[in-house]
């Protein structure tokens, strides 16, 4: 009888990985999630504009103009719930590929909004109560500024709706966010890398060393150690190194290509994350109002221009979703 390949005996790192970590499919491509099979999803409006622009999402586009046309007056109005059920459609077809959550995305443009914020996660909840789907399977999205927090705090507290806050790339702003107990934070990885190479003389780290991995582990390490619920999902990926030395984060959201190479790959992965190892780290607990957050804020550089630029592609992206929208319902008129 031959003996099976060496290669064969090995479990892939996206394998392992999912033995430490709850892998999150950072795409609105259902193509991807039937292939790779994972528990959570995210989008954002980059993901639904770019899937959006496929063949494939001909029908989705099309259920979402005749939304729009039946519960709006105006083009204005019509292009709004059209994106809005736009939005829900996307989420409500991935929740039939995955056994857990997906993420839908408030627009950027309300990020120093907190009432319109909360307004907007509501209306989403209740689409997708109609749709027949507890709100126990939706985290609704929101841009870590301060009002994004305090929505998120309002939305969490008072209507037990479950959030995740993105564009997050500081301490002091996971830590508001810990302190506002929302469900689940993202921090970017990758941009963070970015930003240091832009404007640093260093152009390439070890993955351990990667500013990004340095800053999630701490945040994941400072939950831990001061008992917060909130729960880490890394995102923003660059490369394959930067997710291995995350392994046991909480959650990490992953793109599709990154997902292809943690599957055709099958070195033993190394659980860097842990409880123990948070409990176990040499930190002092902060104390945090408006007033430290924003000068905080103010002091990071890379995490003030990070979080503006990020605010403004997505809402860049929303704008141009807006237009492709409109464009379509002046043709069917």
């Amino acid at each position: 009888m031959t003996e099976p390949s060496p290669k064969k005996l090995k479990s892939s790192c996206l394998t392992q990985l999912k033995n430490f970590t709850v892998v999150v499919a950072d795409t609105g491509d259902f193509e991807t999630m039937k292939k790779y099979k994972p528990t959570d999803a995210t989008t954002n409006p980059s993901l639904i504009l770019a899937a959006a622009k496929m063949p494939q999402y001909k029908d989705l586009i099309s259920k979402a103009l005749k939304f729009g046309i039946a519960n709006g007056e105006t083009i204005k109005e019509q292009t709004e719930e059209a994106m809005d059920q736009l939005v829900v459609l996307f989420g409500t077809e991935i929740l039939s590929l995955i056994p857990g959550r997906v993420s839908t995305e408030v627009d950027a443009r309300l990020s120093f909004n907190k009432d319109a914020s909360i307004a907007k996660a509501i209306k989403y909840i209740k689409m997708y109560e109609k749709a027949g789907i507890s709100k126990d399977r939706i985290l609704i999205k929101l841009a870590s500024t301060w009002e994004g927090i305090q929505a998120a705090k309002v939305l969490e507290q008072e209507y037990g709706i479950h959030c995740n806050l993105t564009l997050l790339f500081s301490i002091y702003q996971a830590i508001a966010c810990a302190e506002a107990g929302v469900t689940l934070i993202s921090p970017f990885v990758g941009r963070i890398l970015d930003w240091h190479v832009a404007n640093t003389d260093k152009k390439s780290f070890e993955p351990l060393k990667d500013p990004g991995v340095v800053s999630v582990t701490n945040i994941y390490n400072y939950f831990k150690k001061f008992n917060y619920q909130t729960v880490v999902m890394g995102a923003s990926f660059r490369n394959t190194g930067e997710i291995k030395a995350l392994a046991g984060c909480d959650l990490l959201t992953i793109s599709p290509k990154l997902l292809e190479e943690l599957d055709n790959t099958n070195e033993p992965l190394t659980e860097y994350l842990s409880v123990k190892n948070g409990k176990a780290a040499d930190l002092e607990k902060v104390d945090l109002d408006e007033a430290k957050f924003r000068w905080e804020m103010n002091e990071d550089k890379m995490a003030n221009d990070k979080l503006s630029e990020g605010i403004r592609n997505f809402a860049a992206d929303s704008r141009k979703l807006e237009k492709i929208l409109v464009d379509m319902l002046k043709e069917i008129k």
